[in-house]
């Protein structure tokens, strides 16, 4: 149910502070029954990251601030803004245009699906010093981001990778709009350059150090019961098929022509580990893990492809 009027004016008259407005906010989403997943998972974490981005905070430090009067506006646009939360059933991030990755920001709309990656948190974390797996970042002259969306891959990959050149690819206009946008706030014009089509179709004949992929991957029974959260990105950011591996399975066949002879591909499935190594039982794949999971990134190398038996036809 929305506020009324009264009831709007009350609460904007009677919290003064983000910790008002925190509780507030977390008993509103609560209540509501809201979902979360788009860099937040819990409601608090949900409400504190729209207020403190809503105030122009620094997203990750909320104590300082807790007890700091709000001016009327500010207490307005809060409260605005939880609202919008509960009524729309919107993620935080496109009713304030701003995104995280391991404290980076980025532009998202609805135009594009809301970054949360785990290969960008490999990318900050694992990949970002010398480390057993891709070596030396300096080493990396070559880096293809396929399914870009708003480009937060290819500009965290500018960032780790610093002697590379970034070619991203998106089939949508509207998400290579939002990419453009990013690159741009970011300075990395120069080095990243952005291109429609459809996976490896814009870079036919060109062979990359490092192949970096976060496709659509879920499935058409779970689209069909998304919260409206989730059902609020374009459909096409999340559509992976019928078991949500279609567009893995081509990125698979593809990436062997598309790698350097050191080169390697990382890529996101999210649960499909058990159907890929089902249907590609010669692959050597290496299961990477996060800070939350475990065996939802996969890195091969192009050795693992040197013979086509390597990649079978899957199984239908």
């Amino acid at each position: 149910m929305s506020l009324s009027e009264a009831d709007r004016d009350e609460r904007i008259e009677t919290f003064l502070t983000p910790r008002d407005w925190l509780r507030y906010a977390v008993g509103r989403f609560l209540s509501a029954g809201i979902a979360f997943g788009h860099g937040a998972t819990t409601a608090i974490d949900e409400a504190a990251f729209l207020i403190l981005e809503a105030l122009k905070l620094p997203i990750d430090t909320l104590d300082p601030f807790l007890d700091a009067k709000l001016l009327r506006h500010e207490r307005t646009r809060v409260c605005d803004l939880i609202e919008a939360r509960v009524m729309a059933r919107k993620p935080a991030a496109y009713l304030l245009n701003r995104v995280y990755i391991k404290g980076v920001p980025f532009y998202v709309d609805e135009r594009v699906i809301v970054p949360r990656s785990l290969v960008g948190e490999l990318l900050m974390t694992t990949f970002a010093d010398d480390n057993a797996l891709t070596g030396d970042p300096e080493r990396i002259a070559s880096v293809l981001d396929l399914c870009t969306g708003g480009g937060s891959l290819a500009i965290l990959a500018a960032r780790v990778f610093p002697n590379a050149r970034i070619d991203a690819v998106d089939c949508s206009a509207g998400a290579l709009d939002v990419a453009r946008r990013n690159v741009k706030e970011h300075g990395l014009v120069d080095r990243v350059a952005l291109k429609e089509g459809d996976l490896f179709t814009p870079v036919k004949g060109v062979r990359y150090d490092l192949i970096l992929a976060n496709p659509p991957y879920v499935d058409a029974a779970t689209i069909a019961e998304f919260p409206p959260e989730f059902a609020a990105e374009p459909r096409i950011a999340h559509a992976g098929g019928a078991d949500g591996l279609d567009i893995v399975r081509r990125i698979l066949t593809g990436a062997p022509s598309h790698l350097s002879p050191k080169g390697e591909l990382i890529c996101e499935v999210g649960g499909g580990r058990a159907l890929l190594e089902r249907d590609f039982p010669l692959l050597p794949f290496v299961w990477l893990d996060t800070e939350e999971t475990t065996g939802e990134v996969f890195l091969l190398r192009a050795s693992d492809f040197s013979s086509r038996k390597r990649v079978p036809k899957h199984r239908r």
